[in-house]
């Protein structure tokens, strides 16, 4: 009983002894805190955080996160994670980012970067993570991975919403395998298509490379504030800038053109992307400009893209494009100058190795590099890493890496993108679409059928179905279909979508001889069959990326290669109705084709979807609706030749050819047909820093549902300095059933009026704007609109 009183009498007691233990608690917690560098605590802002880990390092860790690393066999492989004398030597200082490693499987992917990832918070002194770099064009460049359209082919749907939850969902299969940052997309603005890359970029068009541009940047980051939101990635634009038209369209060749000509046609694209989504990156390109490298462009660089612009996130150099300025264009005479240049001029960071940026302790030493100017790039980087929560990552799941591999919301995507992408170059007759118990028998020919071949910069898909497998899938086991391969393209390029593209080089080509046994071969087949399908254009080896070696992937012809041209006109000579699709990343000169073949789909690169919905076309489950963004010339002669060209280009003909393109930019047909009212203006005038509505009605007068893309486009004939003879300022996407109608808007205002002037100001002259509306930029109505001051 004694016991029990003094028991209850504790409780106050026990209550004291309670409080004294959370106080002491709180007072070690405190203690614990203030130990705890600020750069380590979540809690702080992030520009607090930066200042106090720069605080604490050395020059040597500092310029080590403006290096960066191949995540290749070299530098780490499972047996260097294990070598700690090794690790140390090359992660011992921390790095800013790592490189892709493109041959590496999922499971490697997993182990490496977990790996590394522990061992830079463990066994480092600051503990700082690294940046794990992919590439992701169109698609994550990884095995297994979704794989989209190419550029020049998803740009064919105008269609910005789809793009961004495209990019998004891309995003997520990036980011969920540990990757930080993507060096994508490409806005480059494509004005040769001789350039092997023609097919990476979004067409010839700054404004809608812009604005699909800003799309994909908005789905990779999450967010058009510049914040990388969870399960997101960080975007970098590329390449900075006037890549797409260098001399004679060879990659990497110099860039030389007027002021005015370089903001309005190449610098564009860059602007209305970081004014519209902020990118957290941004790429120099490989070519020179007026003399001066990109990478050692400093008015590039820092006075437009930094001042000008105010961009505030990290450049990044092409691979190995600072060993260029010693190596190929000799404006430095070695890595140390070449580094000192580059840093100076504005890059951020040294890909693929950093071993030029070695040096940079070295200038800062010498005192030719000041420790502010190191400290402001090394403190981008830094910003970068904290805003992405880096130093607060868990652990890369491999379970949830195989889940975003094979959901089937990327399937379905490719499948919408791919649709609406396609365009229907010609349709004469109606031949489509096709019926599927039209034909008994259907004759799937050319090198194109039997293999879907994807394009640059691609991954390897879990599925890659051909167009043959598509149409014999779609017509179903009453009808026969048979195939013809017609003519090699390359003798070792059938294979490259299936393997990894960087590794097969050099070109093989076949011999005419056994190219014309097989076009005997194709024929026989065609005759017996009621329709051709013909699948012709280009592999991966005609179109990609011209590197070193016997990597090349740019053309002096737009001719299709290796006979084709052949083979069709002994298809057509059978009198079987022949349907050619195509199968490219630049356009091509089909001039023979448009004249003699009735229907003509363009496929371009359509992705690992692109035979089921080529099919769904090419049988009407699809009705077709999408639109050029690239100009098809007549002849490779004609080059450059573009929509929005000035008033003394493509003024007279040629001797002997024509003065127009092939299909004008922004072409495509449909199984339905649109009639367009004119343009209506809310207002005939305006002032300089106002604004004016569009509307024009559009109406479907065809039998079935279809999907139009109306175009916008500006004229302004008299200006201080001649202007093009076509500006596109606005496009949209509506869909109209039959008979149906819709009133489709747009707005013009200063940020779309503007010019660079005769004095190089940017503003908006008073005069008549031509406001024209339309289908393509050959079918447009207008109406004119005044400008005041």
């Amino acid at each position: 009983m004694k016991h029990a009183v003094r028991l209850l009498l504790s409780i106050n007691e026990i209550a004291m002894a309670k409080n004294c233990l959370l106080y002491y608690l709180l007072v070690l917690s405190t203690a614990a805190i203030a130990q705890t560098p600020v750069y380590k605590d979540p809690r702080q802002p992030v520009n607090k955080r930066v200042a106090d880990l720069l605080s604490r390092m050395t020059v040597e860790e500092k310029v080590a996160q403006l290096q960066t690393n191949h995540a290749n066999a070299r530098t780490l492989t499972e047996v260097i994670l294990a070598n700690p004398a090794k690790m140390d030597s090359i992660y011992g200082r921390g790095l800013g980012m790592i490189n892709p490693a493109f041959d590496a499987s999922k499971e490697q992917v997993i182990s490496r970067r977990n790996g590394l990832r522990q061992y830079l918070k463990t066994k480092t002194r600051l503990g700082i993570p690294v940046i794990f770099i992919d590439e992701a064009h169109h698609g994550l460049l990884a095995r297994e991975a979704t794989v989209f359209p190419h550029g020049i082919g998803l740009s064919c749907s105008w269609d910005t919403v789809l793009l961004r939850n495209i990019y998004d969902f891309i995003a997520r299969q990036s980011a969920v395998r540990g990757t930080n940052l993507v060096l994508t997309p490409v806005v480059d603005v494509a004005r040769d298509p001789r350039w092997g890359r023609t097919g990476e970029t979004l067409g010839e068009d700054p404004f809608l490379a812009g604005a699909l541009g800003s799309a994909m940047v908005q789905g990779f980051q999450g967010s058009n504030n510049g914040t990388i939101a969870p399960g997101h990635v960080a975007a970098t634009l590329k390449h900075f800038a006037g890549y797409g038209q260098t001399e004679g369209g060879v990659n990497q060749a110099p860039a030389n053109y007027s002021l005015r000509t370089f903001r309005e046609a190449h610098l564009e694209s860059f602007r209305l992307c970081i004014q519209r989504a902020k990118p957290a990156a941004i790429m120099a390109a490989y070519n020179e400009i007026d003399g001066i490298p990109a990478h050692a462009n400093k008015w590039l660089l820092k006075d437009v893209l930094r001042g000008e612009w105010g961009f505030k996130g990290v450049v990044v150099s092409d691979w190995y494009g600072i060993d260029q300025l010693w190596n190929k264009h000799g404006v430095a005479p070695n890595e140390p100058a070449a580094a000192l240049k580059a840093f100076n001029a504005g890059v951020t960071l040294d890909l693929p190795n950093g071993r030029n940026f070695r040096h940079l302790p070295q200038a800062v030493k010498e005192k030719q590099l000041s420790m502010a100017a190191l400290d402001s790039a090394v403190a981008t980087v830094l910003r970068l890493k904290f805003s992405m929560g880096l130093f607060e990552q868990e652990p890369i799941d491999a379970a949830k890496v195989q889940e975003s591999l094979t959901n089937p919301e990327g399937r379905r995507l490719a499948l919408q993108v791919a649709e609406e992408s396609i365009v229907l170059l010609k349709n004469a007759g109606n031949l489509l679409p096709l019926k599927k118990d039209q034909y008994k028998k259907i004759a799937v020919v050319g090198p194109c059928a039997a293999v879907n071949y994807l394009g640059d910069y691609s991954g390897i898909p879990l599925r890659n179905t051909s167009l043959l497998q598509g149409i014999r899938e779609k017509v179903g086991p009453s009808t026969e279909v048979v195939y013809a391969k017609g003519v090699n393209l390359s003798l070792n390029g059938d294979t490259i979508s299936q393997n990894n593209y960087q590794y097969i080089d050099k070109i093989v080509l076949p011999s005419p001889a056994d190219n014309q046994r097989l076009i005997n071969e194709a024929v026989q087949v065609a005759q017996q069959s009621d329709i051709i399908i013909a699948a012709v254009g280009e592999n991966e080896q005609f179109s990609r990326e011209s590197w070193l070696a016997d990597h090349f992937g740019d053309m002096t012809s737009l001719d299709l290669q290796s006979q084709q041209d052949e083979l069709i006109k002994a298809l057509v000579a059978t009198g079987k109705p022949v349907v050619v699709y195509l199968t490219h990343g630049r356009p091509l000169s089909i001039n023979w084709i448009d004249a003699n073949v009735p229907a003509i789909v363009d496929g371009w690169f359509m992705g690992e979807e692109a035979a089921h919905a080529a099919a769904n076309i090419l049988f009407g489950d699809a009705n077709p609706s999408g639109k050029l963004t690239i100009t098809y010339p007549r002849s490779v002669g004609q080059v450059p030749m573009y929509y929005n060209h000035k008033p003394g280009a493509q003024f007279f003909e040629y001797v002997t050819e024509k003065n127009t393109p092939l299909y004008p930019f922004g072409h495509g047909l449909s199984y339905t047909t649109f009639q367009y009212g004119a343009p209506r203006l809310s207002d005939t005038a305006m002032r300089k820093k106002g604004s004016v509505t569009v509307s024009v009605e559009v109406t479907n007068t065809g039998s079935r549902k279809g999907e139009e893309i109306v175009q916008l486009y500006i004229h302004q004939p008299v200006a201080s300095v001649t202007r093009p003879v076509k500006e596109l300022k606005g496009f949209a996407r509506v869909a109209l059933q039959p008979g149906e109608k819709k009133t489709v808007q747009f707005t013009l205002d200063a940020a779309k009026l503007a010019f660079w002037d005769a004095d190089m100001k940017y503003t908006v002259e008073p005069g008549i704007i031509e406001v024209m509306t339309g289908k393509s930029s050959a079918g447009v109505q207008k109406t004119n609109l005044r400008i005041m001051e």
